[in-house]
């Protein structure tokens, strides 16, 4: 396969994707292809479009001018993003590569309403477009080169999950289309002599603004804080459960600061009856060794827990079936009995998911539906509830 082969030819230690420095390389490397053949193809399509007198045409070749500047952006951003941490940024810069990214969206969508405008020009004052067989076999050319582009920038980009890079593969991707839009133009008015390349730059046009905005989506949302990759939640969950003290974990929340730059931290029931020595020492190595194996900086809240005492087990079985009548609640955890005697406090979470809208006073009326749920099997007890959220959905 020729990508793996100029990964192998060009950049040192390929295989391991996780070191910085070896990820840098591989977004240098595709930076520098995408560089190259879109100023080709611009400067190729420019020419022909001025000599064709074809509108379509000349769009697209800014459209390749606004993807090798992409490439530039790309290339710096992968650069600057690499800068390690200082005392302003602890976590480091690697949200610059989303930066870049909403940079080379932003470029997209001014060619894109740039060229609106043009075409809906040549559609009101149309001209003849000029057919010429080595323009024609030219601008053909481009299509499997725009192919090669798109696998090559998604197949790295996933290899390196980098967003700038599958943004990249999808636009090419979306350039082959337009391409076909381009030749399609040609032949018909070359040939029928009808007017279609105004119509041709208009829907180029509006690919390109598409592809703009998709791209602005898929770089705004981890800027905003999009929720986790389910994966990477399994992952640690796995983890954690995986060691004995560990019962049950809760309240993940996973910060994204750029690709292979995240820190986590949630809560881990542990028995409130082991040693505090020994707990503190299984959470520190559960906290390591998630670090090391998922590159996430980890922290763990410990929360104790009775499990071995058969009125906790009964009240949380019994408060398990009263919420199964509450469709909205998702879990319960931190599940508590604290008083003495008949007077005594249930006092656990509950977890709604993010799909389901509850409003503050919704809130109240379901903690007080819950409470009066409780009162009809133990009239003593009262409930102290906490509604929770899951951020990793």
């Amino acid at each position: 396969m020729f990508i793996e082969f100029i990964t192998k030819k060009f950049i040192k230690n390929y295989k391991d994707i996780e070191n910085r420095s070896v990820r840098q390389s591989y977004g240098t490397l595709v930076s520098i292809i995408g560089l190259i053949i879109n100023s080709m193809l611009f400067l190729i399509e420019f020419i022909i479009g001025i000599l064709v007198n074809s509108i379509a045409v000349t769009a697209d070749s800014f459209d390749k001018l606004s993807d090798a500047s992409s490439s530039v952006i790309t290339l710096a951003g992968f650069k600057l993003s690499n800068k390690p941490a200082d005392k302003e940024h602890p976590f480091g810069h690697g949200r610059i590569e989303y930066l870049s990214a909403m940079l080379v969206a932003s470029l997209i969508l001014l060619v894109g309403v740039r060229f609106i405008s043009s075409s809906f020009s040549r559609i009101l004052k149309p001209q003849d477009v000029k057919f010429n067989i080595i323009f024609f076999l030219i601008i053909l050319l481009a299509i499997p080169l725009k192919l090669y582009l798109s696998h090559l920038n998604k197949y790295i980009g996933k290899k390196i999950n980098s967003s700038a890079l599958k943004a990249a593969g999808a636009d090419s991707l979306n350039d082959v289309f337009t391409l076909s839009g381009v030749v399609l133009s040609m032949i018909i008015s070359g040939f029928l002599h009808i007017h279609i390349d105004g119509y041709v730059g208009v829907l180029i046009a509006f690919a390109i603004i598409m592809s703009g905005i998709s791209i602005m989506k898929d770089t705004i949302d981890p800027l905003l804080g999009e929720a986790p990759d389910p994966t990477l939640v399994k992952e640690i969950k796995r983890l954690a459960l995986s060691h004995k003290l560990i019962i049950g974990i809760h309240d993940l929340v996973i910060h994204n600061y750029g690709p292979g730059r995240c820190m986590a931290s949630f809560h881990a029931e542990v028995p409130y009856n082991v040693d505090i020595m020994t707990l503190h020492s299984e959470i520190d190595k559960t906290e390591k060794e998630i670090t090391n194996k998922l590159n996430i900086f980890t922290v763990i809240h410990m929360d104790p827990v009775c499990n071995d005492s058969k009125e906790i087990s009964d009240a949380k079985e019994e408060m398990e079936a009263i919420l199964k009548k509450f469709p909205e609640i998702g879990s319960m955890h931190d599940f508590r009995v604290v008083g003495k005697g008949e007077d005594k406090n249930l006092i656990f979470d509950i977890v709604i998911p993010f799909g389901i809208k509850v409003s503050p006073a919704k809130k109240e009326l379901l903690k007080q539906e819950l409470t009066k749920e409780i009162k009809k099997k133990h009239p003593a007890y009262d409930a102290v509830i906490t509604v929770d959220r899951d951020y990793t959905t």
